[in-house]
């Protein structure tokens, strides 16, 4: 068969998973000097369609390379969650081993996974440099920030010299100058000949790209200009659906929880692993009902400053810390602490439970474990039935997590985190995964509950459009110390 002028040509793709259609009829092609960036919801089959041009997934219908039928250029996918294993090759990780000093110990650090793949000690020290991140090069795998991870993947895959890039929402967890960094990366790849295949959120789109994909329940729907894309969005800007206000008064809390006055204490709090400094005298204080925004550049100690006040983290009993009046260490449980807190993380959707259905997900929040395992009263069953039904999540509570696209996972962790309705919620990116509709939906459930309830609220983004407006304190973290 003769090769087709095209780099790519997509024609009749239909993917099924678990039974059901993730991708339906696709047809486009990719010319040279064209790259292209798919948008679309979530649960649209954004990261299926990355994996079926990869090679990694079946289907029916034709994926042609201008290389010819049957042969594949080299590509490098830089997937939305990372991977890695430990120093027996093994993904045996837990949930809070990378705040364990001992046990973190058990992964290579950046430059001997990167060693390992065959590249020159000179190679890689200029791509770290490249990205920024040359200070990470000693660095553990597991205790690298989520930010962190997504550069180490994208230095592998400058390192690999591909001639494909494949990436599934490269801007998740970049702080504003990485995300800046990478558009930059990006273009100077595609000067160099790389093609450029991306999976974006409407507010990150490189100028190298040059057509946007419209992706909607499994079907391309449109496929646009850059320009005429960003005309669009900007033409339905603030136009957001009406949403009847909710009464969240009516939502029983799951536990008697005691009153309080300060939720959140820190004296001179510091963090640190072998000669790396991760805190460094923080001093802070958050009094009932006051909503915070921790802010700070990937590495910047965001995630373990969160650990000390969730329980995840050791070394908090090291560390002149009060939550809810009381002490750390001065006789509660990890049960006490959790009981309170309502958390989620870019950390607990890697490691959560896939087996476990969504309704499942939602009802483990109610136990703080990673997975249910125990049996629920009527109440409880409820009391989730409930919060999967104000998270619009119906019709997908029986389906196992890891038949949910990545956003969908995310909405149900985040349900999970409202389940105990606790006095405390501890939300570290929350809308990563999100499109705008659902992330716009989020924010506004997030603000009425805090209004109506008068929580108490500590909130990561790299985006401040997506902070709520009831946060009005603010904890800027630079290199592990309070910025001035």
């Amino acid at each position: 068969m003769k090769t087709t002028s095209a780099l790519l040509r997509v024609s009749d793709l239909s993917v099924q998973r678990s039974g059901r259609t993730v991708l339906r009829d696709i047809h486009f092609t990719i010319q040279p000097g064209e790259h292209m960036a798919v948008i679309g919801p979530s649960g649209s089959g954004k990261t299926t369609l990355i994996q079926a041009i990869a090679g990694n997934c079946a289907g029916s219908g034709t994926v042609l390379f201008g290389t010819g039928e049957g042969k594949r250029p080299s590509m490098a996918v830089i997937a939305q969650q990372h991977s890695f294993t430990n120093l027996s090759h093994l993904s045996s990780f837990y949930y809070q081993q990378r705040f364990n000093s001992a046990d973190s110990e058990d992964s290579q650090n950046v430059t001997e996974a990167l060693q390992e793949m065959g590249f020159t000690e000179s190679a890689i020290q200029d791509s770290l440099s490249l990205l920024g991140i040359t200070h990470i090069r000693s660095t553990r795998l597991i205790q690298l920030s989520n930010g962190e991870h997504k550069r180490f993947q994208l230095s592998k895959a400058i390192l690999q010299k591909a001639e494909w890039l494949l990436l599934d929402n490269p801007y998740t967890g970049l702080d504003k100058e990485a995300r800046k960094l990478l558009n930059q990366i990006l273009d100077t790849l595609v000067d160099t000949g790389v093609h450029i295949f991306l999976v974006s959120a409407p507010a990150d789109i490189p100028a190298s790209i040059t057509q946007v994909a419209l992706l909607e329940k499994g079907r391309i729907t449109g496929i646009l200009k850059p320009t005429d894309y960003l005309q669009l969005q900007a033409t339905g800007k603030g136009q957001e659906p009406d949403r009847a206000v909710r009464n969240f008064r009516s939502v029983p809390a799951a536990y008697p929880y005691p009153d309080f006055s300060v939720a959140v204490k820190m004296v001179n709090a510091a963090v640190q692993y072998d000669d790396r400094k991760i805190l460094d005298n923080i001093n802070w204080e958050v009094k009932k009902g006051e909503c915070w925004n921790v802010s700070g550049h990937n590495g910047s100690g965001k995630s373990t400053l969160l650990s000390l006040v969730n329980g995840d983290n050791p070394q908090a009993f090291a560390n002149e810390i009060y939550l809810f009046d009381r002490r750390k260490g001065s006789g509660e449980s990890i049960w006490d602490i959790k009981q309170k807190i309502g958390y989620v993380s870019p950390e607990l959707h890697h490691y959560f439970d896939v087996s476990a259905t969504g309704f499942e997900v939602v009802a483990s929040g109610l136990f703080d474990t990673i997975g249910l395992f125990r049996q629920l009263t009527p109440a409880q069953k409820e009391l989730t039935a409930q919060w999967i039904s104000l998270l619009h999540l119906e019709g997908l509570d029986n389906s196992l997590f890891n038949q949910l696209s990545h956003g969908e996972q995310r909405r149900f962790l985040l349900a999970r985190a409202l389940v105990k309705n606790p006095p405390l919620l501890i939300l570290d990116e929350p809308c990563q995964g999100l499109d705008r509709e659902a992330a716009t939906d989020f924010i506004a459930l997030i603000n009425e509950i805090c209004i109506q309830l008068r929580k108490t609220l500590i909130y990561v983004s790299h985006y401040s459009e997506e902070i709520p407006a009831c946060v009005t304190h603010t904890l800027a973290l630079e290199q592990g110390r309070v910025a001035a």
